[in-house]
Order: C-alpha cells, then sequence, then structure tokens
C-alpha cells in the first residue's frame, strides 16, 4: 500500500491521457473529486444524484456512533446508502466502544469504507468531546482510531482540520501517527476549528501534511470549481479534493469538476436532467422521512437547485413523485 501510494497525486508520472489513479486499500476510485459529508445535507437522495454524475466518492452525513449503534431512526436514516457504490459512512464519538461498534454495523451493512470524524467543529458537537474536539487531546483521538480500524476489515478513513487553532496546528502529527494505525486516507479541510467557516481555507498549510504521510491526502474547504481544485491540488499536494457547500443545488458538480480534473469536458447537465435531479431528491426526502419532515428538510435544497437554475426551470414529469 505505501508503494502504492507514493505515486499517488503524480500526474508529471502518468502516461498521457492514463487517468489517475488512488486507491484506498482494495478500492479504486474514478477520480479525484470527492463530495463532503455535510451534516443535514448530504442525505442519501443528494449523494444517489452526485454518485450518478460522476462524483469519485461521496460520503454520509456524520452520524454519531453511540446513536447508530442503539437503533436512534434518524441516525440509521442519515446512514443509509442503498443505491450508493461505494457507500460511506463517517461516525463521530468520544468512546472507543461505541466507535468500533458503530463501523462494524456500518460495515454489516454494506459500507465500503468507515470515515472518523475530526474536523467537525460545532459547539454540539467539541462540546461532547467528538468532532475538532479531539485534535486537542491526540492520544485520546488515536485510541478511537484504533478501536475502529480493529473493528473492520473494510478501510478506514480519517477527516480532520488544521488543527484547533492558529497556535496547535498539529494536523501532520494527527494524519502521521493514524497512518500508523492503519488508517488508509486522510482528508484535511484547511482552515482550523477556531476559523469556523470564516476566511479563506489555507491549502497551502496542507502540504504540511502531504510531507507527513505517504497514504492518499484530500484536501478540503472552499473548493467551488474546476479552476479551484487544480490550484488546491497545487498548493497541498493532495490526490484528491473534497467539495461541500458548493455543491448544494448542484450535485453534479463534484462529477464535473472530477472529469475536468482528467482533461474531459465537464458535461453540464441540461436544465432538463438538472430539474428532474431536483424533483427525485424531493421524492427520494418524502419518501424516507415521511411527506411532512421530507419537505421540511427538502426546503434548503429546492431553494439551492432554484439559485443555481439561472433560469426558469422547465416543467418535467411529475408522475411517480411526491407532493
Amino acid at each position: 500500500m505505501r508503494d502504492i501510494a507514493q505515486s499517488l497525486g503524480k500526474a508529471d508520472q502518468r502516461e498521457a491521457g492514463e487517468p489517475a489513479s488512488v486507491a484506498i486499500g482494495p478500492l479504486r476510485l474514478r477520480g479525484r473529486a470527492i463530495l463532503a459529508p455535510m451534516s443535514g445535507v448530504t442525505d442519501i437522495g443528494m449523494r444517489r444524484i452526485a454518485n450518478r454524475f460522476g462524483a469519485s466518492l461521496v460520503v454520509s452525513e456524520m452520524v454519531a456512533s453511540d446513536d447508530y449503534v442503539r437503533g436512534h431512526e434518524e441516525t440509521r436514516l442519515r446512514a443509509e446508502g442503498a443505491g450508493v457504490d461505494p457507500h460511506v459512512v463517517q461516525i463521530a464519538g468520544c468512546d472507543p466502544y461505541w466507535m468500533g461498534e458503530a463501523a462494524r454495523l456500518a460495515e454489516a451493512s454494506g459500507a465500503s469504507l468507515v470515515d472518523i470524524n475530526m474536523g467537525c467543529p460545532a459547539k454540539r458537537v467539541t462540546g461532547g468531546y467528538a468532532g475538532s474536539a479531539l485534535m486537542r487531546d491526540l492520544d485520546h483521538a488515536l485510541g478511537l482510531i484504533r478501536a475502529t480500524v480493529s473493528a473492520v476489515s473494510i478501510p478506514v478513513t480519517l477527516k480532520m482540520r488544521l488543527g484547533w487553532d492558529e497556535g496547535s496546528k498539529n494536523a501532520p502529527e494527527l494524519a502521521q501517527r493514524a497512518e500508523a494505525e492503519g488508517v488508509q486516507l486522510v482528508t484535511v479541510h484547511g482552515r482550523t476549528r477556531m476559523q469556523f467557516y470564516k476566511g479563506k481555507a489555507d491549502w497551502a498549510a496542507i502540504r504540511n501534511v502531504r510531507s507527513a504521510i505517504s497514504i492518499p491526502l484530500v484536501a478540503n474547504g472552499d473548493c467551488t470549481s474546476a479552476e479551484d481544485a487544480r490550484a488546491m491540488l497545487a498548493a497541498s499536494g493532495a490526490d484528491c479534493v473534497m467539495i461541500g457547500r458548493a455543491a448544494l443545488g448542484r450535485p453534479w458538480l463534484v462529477g464535473e469538476i472530477a472529469r475536468s480534473l482528467e482533461g474531459m469536458p465537464a458535461d453540464t447537465p441540461s436544465a432538463a436532467a438538472r430539474a428532474e435531479a431536483a424533483l427525485e431528491h424531493l421524492d427520494t426526502l418524502c419518501r424516507s422521512m415521511g411527506e411532512h419532515a421530507g419537505l421540511r428538510h427538502a426546503r434548503k435544497h429546492l431553494a439551492a437547485y432554484a439559485d443555481h437554475a439561472g433560469a426558469q426551470i422547465p416543467r418535467a414529469p411529475r408522475t411517480g413523485f411526491v407532493w
């Protein structure tokens, strides 16, 4: 694995026209653009659409490990993966037992990968010593990683930030120690926890992590276009980019960027195809959550689809959709 990983992301070493290939254990990605896990956003409907339009990988919403294992209905729904291949479940928590059990459940439910969240900046998460709060106690963080990796046979990946604050940018150390524990890919958001989503993501700072590990590296933060993606890869030395908020209302964007990075036409879907995707998304939410909850959850998605339409969305067939 180490020999393979050391060759990843080095376009100048590939034959002309040969697509990039990033390996995560036995899994080989079909490109270099990934849909980020976003709580309340990357529901199963959005992930199915992004997957179909060519995203290299899509990741579930973050799920609390203990709630997931206990069978909390809403948490289980966040981890749903039917119609998505490969299926990735992102888990969060601060207890090794629950992290291990959640990883086992994800694998048993069909996940191809388990991702550990050590990057979420939300106070409700960090207040429980999970998410990016774990970057303040790397020994505890490593205990959670060890429990997760040892619980499953599928690859385990890790998402983090640059550090807790400007004075403790310890992402390289955490990434290096995580690799030693068996983590097979690391994603770094180019901000500290204390920045939340303010300012500009520091793509160049992610390069310090590239120097510390040999496994694949994903750069995250403020990627909104193929041009951003190329600049992000150049600045960070990463193998892949991860697209988050820019994909809201246009889940096909991730596939467009993946194709562009390989020198292929972006192939933006037609207005009719985009409208059909929006209706499909609404239908999926209403069927999986019930009409009332599904419509409430869909509001932000539908508003974003409309914002990105740029013109009146053409009328699409409604047969089979829930209203």
